[in-house]
C-alpha cells in the first residue's frame, strides 16, 4: 500500500491491510512507501504490501503492528479413516489468517515426545495441500541448529496434544517460550489442541500426572485466561475447571467442547469456531459473591473443504 500526502493532517484511528495495523497518522506532503511491521518514521518508509494507492496527507510517525493471533481449543486434525488424517476446518481457518497462498506451517509435537508416528501423520495430512509443512522436534535434540531463526521464519505454528507439563518444562529448558512469544508478537499465527491449547494460557487441568486430573499453572503464558479442553469428552474436566476458578487457583477462563476452538486476537477473545455441529464454548468466571458463573458461547460452524 502506498501513502501519498498532500496537506498536513493528523488522523487518530486504526487502519488494517494485509495483516498490518496502521495507527496514529500525522501526514504533511510526501509520497511514502513502507515495508515492515515495526514502528517507523517516514524517513524509513520504503514499500507497502499491497500496491494500493491511498490518499493521505504526510506523517511524522507511523506505528505498524502485526495482529497477534492464537487458535486454541479441542479441535485440529480430522480422520475420515484411521489411515488418512486431514487438516481440519479449524486448522484451515488458522492457515487463512496468515494471508499466504502457501503458508509455512510448523508442527510442535513436544507434548507427545516428538512421536515419529504423529509427525508422519502431520506430513500425510499436509500432502497435496497448499501448505509448506515442517516441524521442530526437541527429542532427543533439536532438528534445527538455529531454533529462533526457524520459528520466526514460519507463518503458522501448530502444537499437538499430550503432556502439557512435560511440554512446558522442555520449552523452558530450550528457551522456546521466549522464541514463541517473539514469533507471536511478529505476527506468526499460533495454534494448538489440548496441551497445545493450554500452553498459550495461564493454566488449566491436565492428566500429565496420571489418570486423575490436576491443575497446571503456566508462568510463561501469552493469554491471561485459563483454558479448559475436552469439556464434554472427559467427565472430570468441567467440575474441576469450575472448582479451580472458584477457589482462585486459576483465573477466569474459557473452555471448549471437542471439535471447538477459540480465536484470540491481541489477547482478547475474537470468535469461537467449531468443526462439529451442536458443540459449544464457555466463559467461566467468578462473581463478586464468589459464585462460579459459566456462560455458553455459540461457535460459528466451519465447513470442511
Amino acid at each position: 500500500m502506498r501513502v501519498k500526502s498532500q496537506t498536513r493532517y493528523h488522523i487518530q484511528r486504526v487502519l488494517t491491510f494485509s495483516g498490518v495495523t496502521l495507527e496514529s497518522l500525522t501526514f504533511s506532503g510526501v509520497t511514502m512507501e513502507y515495508s515492515g511491521n515495526e514502528t517507523s518514521t517516514f524517513a524509513n518508509l520504503r514499500s507497502f504490501h499491497s500496491g494500493v494507492t491511498v490518499e493521505f496527507p504526510l506523517c511524522d510517525t507511523i506505528s505498524f503492528m502485526k495482529k497477534k493471533h492464537i487458535i486454541a481449543g479441542s479441535a485440529g486434525f480430522l480422520r475420515p479413516t484411521p489411515a488418512r488424517p486431514e487438516l481440519g476446518p479449524v486448522m484451515r481457518y488458522m492457515l487463512d489468517l496468515t494471508g499466504q497462498k502457501r503458508p509455512k506451517l510448523c508442527l510442535l509435537a513436544t507434548a507427545g515426545g516428538d512421536d515419529p508416528a504423529w509427525i508422519k501423520n502431520f506430513y500425510d495430512a499436509c500432502s497435496g495441500q497448499n501448505v509448506e509443512p515442517g516441524h521442530l522436534q526437541l527429542f532427543p535434540m533439536p532438528n534445527h541448529t538455529d531454533i529462533e531463526d526457524y520459528v520466526l521464519g514460519q507463518h503458522a505454528i501448530w502444537v499437538g496434544g499430550g503432556s502439557v507439563v512435560n511440554l512446558l518444562a522442555v520449552w523452558e529448558a530450550h528457551g522456546l517460550h521466549r522464541i514463541l512469544r517473539r514469533a507471536w508478537e511478529a505476527g506468526v499465527v499460533l495454534g494448538g489442541i489440548s496441551a497445545g491449547a493450554i500452553c498459550w494460557s495461564a493454566g488449566g487441568t491436565t492428566d500429565s500426572y496420571g489418570p486423575e486430573l490436576r491443575p497446571v499453572i503456566n508462568k510463561h503464558h501469552l493469554l491471561p485466561y485459563s483454558m479448559g479442553v475436552h469439556y464434554d469428552g472427559e467427565e472430570q474436566r468441567r467440575p474441576l475447571f469450575q472448582e479451580l476458578i472458584g477457589k482462585g487457583a486459576l483465573p477466569e477462563g474459557y473452555a471448549t467442547d471437542n471439535g471447538v476452538a477459540l480465536h484470540f486476537v491481541n489477547e482478547k477473545l475474537y470468535k469461537t469456531i467449531s468443526q462439529e455441529a451442536g458443540k459449544g464454548a464457555y466463559h467461566v468466571s467468578l462473581s463478586e459473591p464468589g459464585q462460579v458463573i459459566e456462560d455458553r458461547i455459540e461457535p460459528q460452524l466451519l465447513t470442511a473443504m
